[in-house]
């Protein structure tokens, strides 16, 4: 989290001792504070810079702190506001928290009870605009991802990307064939880090025998043909995320290994007696249903509650059919620029037929 002490706090007071009082107190805790003389000083600096906290009295001549309040809410609507009241007017700063206001404080000040409502206020302010930047940074990079819909299911789903992207948790992501479960898992790797590795792996596309070689790597000399040291995927994803598409289909024998991957974020190459030790988180993926893998005794349980720490369901077209136009768009769009050619148009026939089409996957 961002440090507190680069928050600029602005102090609003028609009496210059609070306003000097305030302004040493939060600068010794480390705080950039600016003051202003009243409601109406306050907004001509609210227009010029950005302040995620406003402390403000609420008796005030040219501007009372509510009215000062309803003025933050229009122009500045990301910032916080503390009300400063006397005692006798504690119901006025009551209603001012309906109104919106973080909290309030009370004259006379107590430092200890001013320094922690100040310090709960910027804690909560850098985690709204942690989550705004998020947003951002996903709704610019959401459409090259490929991840496009507006459906309460498809908002549903980015909003627990979101949230998931902030932990190095095993994530196992569900759906049917062509939901786009591996656009799901780079968008997560997007949110957290586009810089670090990401490593897809179709544990269906490799074949068993060459498998746990591509996984683990191996040292020279350990089967025929190791000529020199190999890494496997794992070290290749050092750092960042390993994908393991289809891992429905991951053979019983390397499922152990992973299994202890997880367990201890260590593994050994073929042919190596040297424990390898790799920060990597796993983001799985499959398209059956893997509870009923894991009765029939083709999945191992233990492996199963590893991988299953979070669940993302991707849900089927037919389950969110208002996306189908903004898809459409897209699609257009992308291969309109891709080959150099006019955006075609789509009949609102040719439209009603793909919103009646069940894409069955």
């Amino acid at each position: 989290m961002e440090d507190l002490t680069s928050q600029r706090i602005l102090v609003v007071d028609d009496e210059k001792d609070i306003r000097t009082m305030l302004k040493i107190l939060l600068s010794k805790e480390g705080y950039n504070v600016d003051t202003a003389s009243g409601g109406l000083a306050a907004l001509e600096k609210i227009e010029k810079t950005f302040y995620p906290l406003i402390i403000s009295d609420i008796r005030m001549p040219d501007l009372s702190g509510l009215d000062l309040l309803k003025k933050v809410q229009e122009k500045s609507p990301r910032s916080l506001m503390i009300l400063v009241t006397a005692y006798a007017s504690n119901e006025t700063a009551i209603e001012g928290m309906k109104h919106g206001a973080y909290d309030y404080i009370t004259k006379p000040f107590k430092i200890d009870e001013i320094k922690v409502v100040i310090k709960n206020a910027l804690e909560r302010q850098i985690l709204k605009e942690e989550n705004l930047k998020l947003k951002q940074k996903l709704s610019t990079s959401i459409e090259d991802l490929g991840v496009i819909g507006s459906s309460k299911l498809m908002r549903q789903l980015m909003d627990l990307v979101v949230r998931v992207s902030k932990t190095r948790t095993p994530i196992l992501i569900t759906g049917e064939s062509g939901t786009g479960k591996e656009v799901i898992a780079k968008t997560i790797h997007q949110l957290q880090n586009p810089e670090s590795p990401f490593v897809p792996v179709n544990c269906g596309g490799i074949p068993e025998n060459l498998l746990e070689s591509e996984l683990f790597g191996y040292k020279k000399g350990a089967f025929t043909g190791a000529s020199t040291d190999k890494p496997g995927l794992f070290e290749t994803a050092n750092g960042g995320i390993l994908f393991l598409d289809e891992i429905a289909e991951l053979p019983l024998s390397l499922q152990v290994k992973l299994l202890r991957v997880l367990q201890d974020q260590t593994f050994r190459r073929l042919g190596d007696n040297r424990d390898i030790r790799v920060d990597v988180q796993i983001v799985s993926a499959t398209n059956r249903i893997i509870e009923k893998e894991v009765a029939e005794k083709r999945f191992r349980e233990d492996l199963f509650f590893r991988l299953n720490v979070i669940r993302i369901h991707v849900p089927p077209l037919r389950e969110r059919r208002e996306d189908i136009p903004l898809l459409l768009e897209y699609f257009i769009r992308k291969f309109a620029l891709k080959y150099n050619s006019t955006e075609i148009k789509v009949s609102s026939y040719i439209l009603k037929e793909l919103e009646n089409y069940d894409f069955p996957g």
